[in-house]
Parts: structure tokens; C-alpha cells; sequence
């Protein structure tokens, strides 16, 4: 029966509250949807720490039996992950206290950065003994002890590259940046919060992601660690991995794969990938062109209510304490104080205070060194410096050749968005995976062609020197200023020039770093490339990292320390005589700034 024209002005208003009602249901439905993930997400962490302290401050066992079975993978996988997350909070906080040190006290940057370079040189087998004893015997009633000692191992072999990125951005800050912070007369954390640190970021992040790369390289090292009878060994994807490759258990190595695997990928998806995305804001450019990424996770954070009230609450809070600052057009130069920090004595006299404090360390382990240096004979030292120069060998050639193809690859991913929203997982994948689980298939292909670990040991260090020069590539190639690419395009600058011209000056500063930092990690390889164990079989190389590996293996301090002093040495003299010298060309000819 038709209704009559007075029902339909009834129903049609009901429709319309209906519709608007459904809509508003429908959409806090999703958003309450998704609050509720998020906080079974944070519930599940809580729950999982929670685990992980119990792991930390239990009883300290003599030794631990690992479990081979899958179901013990996710445990095993969590503490591994909990370990390279804590140590990655650490580099971060050493990168920006040692990166600002060094580069804003010049008097300290000359001891400072010499430094870093003979650290991130010194292999893990140089120091692992010693941190472990001292940590255990601090701590012997817990497993307190050999969980910080893990945790730091993983950290030296994050820390190095992100405090190099940090500092050289901090050089390489255009000048009119620095100028507009003087007009605005930022005091030193505004300058950090709104130049320094975002400068910085799209480097630092890559940097960060090339950093986690790098703990997990020696993860099997560091958590199965053993010293002569002595058991170190801790529960971890590491260990796990470790003891299946020495039983020969090939459905385990294939779980652990598996379960590195998915973990470099959660990482990826949820953190570096946000990361990356939010990053790209900080590029220095004027024209916007080119295509944006986009990231699932983040959108799915912006999406949550609660993640929404943090975030205003955060910008309302940034409003407030930049409410007072006047507009540029009305702001009057003055030399004397805003070129200058108002209080210029007390951050003199702190860095004064800790640069003493670090050279009567460095005295102090110096005079312990040279105590153990008296038990070395000449005829020792001659052989550790033979060694230290065929491995230097290795090290330049190796670094060669991964320069060779991330070049040109590096390019190729960060200049395209798309390119690289699809190719970073795998990339990240490739690098994180610890090389050491790796070395069993090289050997059979070296086995093939008739070649000795002295020659094969190049490619094994490869594996682990490419990844410091392609991540940093990528970095620059992303924050080329797009206005630069279309320039490049409107003149028909193609082919070689375009690299010579445009690329190689954007990338170089990163290149530098990569280069710097990809030698460095070499050097640390070394001890894993020169001296490896497969199946119960040893396979030696003529070099410093099988003379180290040896040494520690035998509990010979002398010879442990007078190798990683050598190494050291080396590492610095190179730096001084090659390395630093490209730092130079980075920052006056192939700056886009200056």
C-alpha cells in the first residue's frame, strides 16, 4: 500500500538520524577497534618484560641447556630482541652525548674522534672476556651480570656508525640554519630540538637501522659465549642458532632462519619503516615533487584516539614553550647574544671536567696494558705486525668491492620511493642476518674453486662490510633536495654527468661515514672471517682476527691485548692518513650547503 506524503515526511528525518547515527557507530567502532589493539599490544609487552626481568634476576646457573625445539623459538627470540632493543637505547644516548661533545669542543674532538675510531675497531673477542668476568663477579647471586655484558657487546657493535652519522651532520649543518637559529636566539635545547637533531634525522635513522644490522651480526657470539671451560651462554635466538649449527640439526637452523627472519621484519614493519616515513620531513629542500612513502603502522597510529591525545598533548606543550618567540620580521640581531650562549662558562668547564676524567682513564688502561705488554717477546710482536698488515689487506679489498655494487644500487633504491618502500625489508632482512650462519655455504663454494680461507676470507668479510655503505647511500640519495633532481631534469643532465654532478656531492658526507664505518666493522669481522669452525672442521687465515681469536680461545691475555693495541693502531694511522682527509673534502667542496 503507498505511503501518503505526510509518512514519507515523517520517515525521511528518521532516515536521516538513522544514517547519521550509523555512520558515527560504524566509525568509533573501527576507532575503539583499534585502540583496543594497540592496548593488547602494550599489554602483551608489559607481560613480556615482565618475563624478561625474571630472566635477568634469576639464579645464575653454571650452564644452560638449549632448547632445540620450535615452540621454545618465540621465548628464545623475545630476549634476543629485548637485548638489541636495550642496547640500541644506549648507542642512542651515546650518539648524541658524544656526537655533541665532539663536535662542539674542539679541543676534545681531537682526542674524541681518534677515539671512536680505535673503538669501533676493537673486536668483540677484545674485550668480551674481560667485561664478562667483571660483570659476573659484580653480580654473582643473578644473571644481572652476563646479561649487561651481552647487552653491551651488542651495543659496541651498534654504536659506532650512528655516532659518526650524528657527528657529521652536526659539521655539515648549513650555515644560513645556523644563522636563523642565532636571529631566533634558540638557547642550546632549542637548537638541538629544532635544527641539530632533525638535520640529522633522516641519517641517523638509516644509521640506526644499519646499527641494529650490526648487533645481530655477532648475536651468535655474543650470546653463546665460552671461555675455556667456563660456560657463558645465554638463552637467545643467538645460542639457539649457535648450538644447532654445531650439532648439524637442519630443521633447527632452518627454524632459527625462520625466526630471524620474521623478527627483522616485525622491526621493520614496526619501527624503522615509521621511522623512515616521518623522517622524510626533516629533508632540506624547497621544492616538494617527488612522491611520498607511506607506512601502515603509523597510519594505523594516527588513526588511535589514544595515540592522538599524546600527540596534541605533546604539540601543546611544544606551542607553550615557543609561545613567547617573536615573529622573524621583528626580531633584531644582536652579536653579542645571539651568536653567543648566554652562559658560556659552565658547559666549558663540564666538558674541561670530562675530558680529564677520559684521559686519566685512558692513562689508567693504558698503564694496565703496558703491565701485560712486558710478557710479550720481540719475535711476537714482529708476527702480530705482519698480521695486522695482511689483514689490512683484506680490509681495503673488501671495502672495495662492496663500494663497487652498493654504489650504484644504493642509488637506485633511494632515489625512487617506491623502489625503496619495496626493496627495505628485504634489505633489511639481508643485513641483519648474522653472516656467521652464513660462512658454511661460502666455505663449500671455496672448497669448489680450490681457494684458501687467506683469499676466501675477502668474500666472508664483504658479507659484513657491504651493508655500512648501502644503507648510507640510500640515506643520501633521500635527502638529495628534490629541487636539485628537477633542476637536473629541466637541463638534461644525464648518465655520468648527473652522478658527477649531482649525486656524488649529495651522498659524499654519507658515503664518507658508510666507507669510515664499513672499514671499521671489517676490522671486527676479521675475528669471525679468519678463524672458522664448521661441522668440527678449523679453517685458519694469516691475520690479526685469527691471531685474536686464537688468543682468546686460550685465555693468552698478553697476546689478546698486544694484538687488539696493533689492530688499534693501524686503524687510527689509516683514518689519519686516508679517511680524514675525505671527512675534509665532504665538508668544504662537496657540501650542499657551502
Amino acid at each position: 500500500m503507498p505511503l501518503s506524503d505526510q509518512e514519507h515526511r515523517n520517515i525521511i528525518p528518521f532516515r536521516k538520524i538513522w544514517g547519521n547515527a550509523s555512520a558515527l557507530i560504524t566509525r568509533y567502532q573501527k576507532i575503539w577497534w583499534i585502540d583496543f589493539a594497540l592496548l593488547l599490544g602494550l599489554i602483551g609487552l608489559i607481560f613480556g618484560m615482565i618475563n624478561v626481568a625474571h630472566e635477568w634476576t634469576g639464579a645464575h646457573r653454571p650452564s644452560i641447556e638449549i632448547d632445540l625445539s620450535p615452540w621454545a623459538l618465540p621465548k628464545y627470540t623475545f630476549f634476543s630482541l629485548c637485548r638489541g632493543l636495550l642496547a640500541y637505547i644506549l648507542s642512542l644516548l651515546f650518539t648524541f652525548a658524544y656526537g655533541y661533545w665532539a663536535a662542539k669542543d674542539h679541543m676534545a674532538e681531537k682526542v674524541l674522534i681518534p677515539m671512536l675510531d680505535i673503538l669501533q675497531s676493537i673486536p668483540v673477542l677484545g674485550f668480551l672476556p674481560g667485561l664478562v668476568l667483571a660483570l659476573v663477579a659484580l653480580f654473582p647471586n643473578s644473571n644481572i651480570g652476563l646479561e649487561m655484558a651481552a647487552v653491551l657487546t651488542i651495543f659496541t657493535g651498534q654504536v659506532w656508525n650512528m655516532t659518526f652519522s650524528f657527528y657529521q651532520s652536526l659539521r655539515s649543518i648549513p650555515q644560513y640554519l645556523q644563522e636563523a637559529a642565532a636571529v631566533y636566539r634558540f638557547n642550546w635545547w632549542q637548537k638541538a630540538v629544532k635544527l641539530e637533531i632533525p638535520f640529522s634525522g633522516i641519517g641517523l635513522i638509516w644509521n640506526s637501522m644499519m646499527s641494529m644490522a650490526g648487533g645481530w651480526f655477532f648475536l651468535t657470539v655474543t650470546e653463546s659465549f665460552q671461555l675455556g671451560d667456563k660456560d657463558f651462554r645465554l638463552p637467545g635466538l643467538g645460542s639457539y642458532m649457535s648450538v644447532a649449527n654445531d650439532k648439524g640439526d637442519n630443521w633447527a637452523k632452518f627454524c632459527g632462519v625462520i625466526a630471524m627472519i620474521l623478527m627483522i621484519t616485525f622491526l621493520d614493519q614496526f619501527l624503522w619503516r615509521p621511522l623512515v616515513v616521518w623522517g622524510q620531513k626533516f629533508r632540506v629542500e624547497e621544492g616538494g615533487g617527488e612522491e611520498g612513502m607511506t607506512s601502515w603502522f603509523l597510519d594505523f597510529l594516527n588513526r588511535s584516539q589514544i595515540f592522538q591525545f599524546f600527540q596534541n598533548l605533546f604539540k601543546s606543550k611544544q606551542i607553550a614553550s615557543s609561545s613567547g618567540m617573536p615573529p622573524l620580521d621583528k626580531v633584531t640581531p644582536n652579536p653579542s647574544t645571539s651568536s653567543k650562549p648566554l652562559n658560556k662558562i659552565w658547559p666549558k668547564l663540564i666538558s674541561f671536567l670530562a675530558f680529564l676524567i677520559l684521559l686519566g682513564s685512558m692513562l689508567f688502561g693504558a698503564w694496565k696494558i703496558i703491565e701485560l705488554f712486558s710478557k710479550v717477546s720481540l719475535a711476537q710482536w714482529i708476527l702480530i705486525v705482519q698480521e695486522a698488515l695482511a689483514t689490512l689487506g683484506r680490509v681495503l679489498v673488501a671495502v672495495g668491492f662492496a663500494a663497487l655494487w652498493t654504489i650504484p644500487v644504493g642509488l637506485w633504491i633511494g632515489l625512487s620511493p617506491r623502489l625503496s618502500r619495496i626493496a627495505q625489508p628485504f634489505v633489511q632482512v639481508a643485513a641483519s642476518f648474522p653472516a656467521p650462519m652464513l660462512f658454511s655455504y661460502v666455505i663449500i663454494l671455496m672448497h669448489f674453486m680450490g681457494m684458501s680461507l687467506n683469499w676466501g676470507s675477502i668474500a666472508l668479510m664483504v658479507l659484513g662490510a657491504q651493508w655500512y655503505i648501502l644503507f648510507n647511500v640510500m640515506a643520501g640519495a633521500m635527502a638529495i633536495p628534490s629541487d636539485l633532481l628537477e633542476a637536473a631534469r629541466m637541463y638534461r643532465i644525464t648518465g655520468w654527468q648527473r652522478f658527477r654532478k649531482v649525486y656524488l656531492p649529495g651522498i659524499f658526507p654519507y658515503l664518507v661515514t658508510g666507507m669510515v664505518t664499513s672499514a671499521g666493522g671489517t676490522w671486527n669481522a676479521s675475528i669471525v672471517a679468519e678463524y672458522v669452525t664448521d661441522k668440527g672442521q678449523v679453517l685458519t687465515a694469516f691475520g690479526l682476527g685469527s691471531q685474536i681469536t686464537v688468543a682468546a680461545a686460550k685465555e693468552d691475555f698478553p697476546m689478546l691485548a698486544a694484538s687488539v693495541v696493533v689492530m688499534s693502531l693501524m686503524v687510527v694511522t689509516f683514518n689519519r692518513l686516508a679517511w680524514k682527509r675525505l671527512y675534509r673534502l665532504a665538508e668544504e667542496k662537496y657540501s650542499l650547503s657551502k
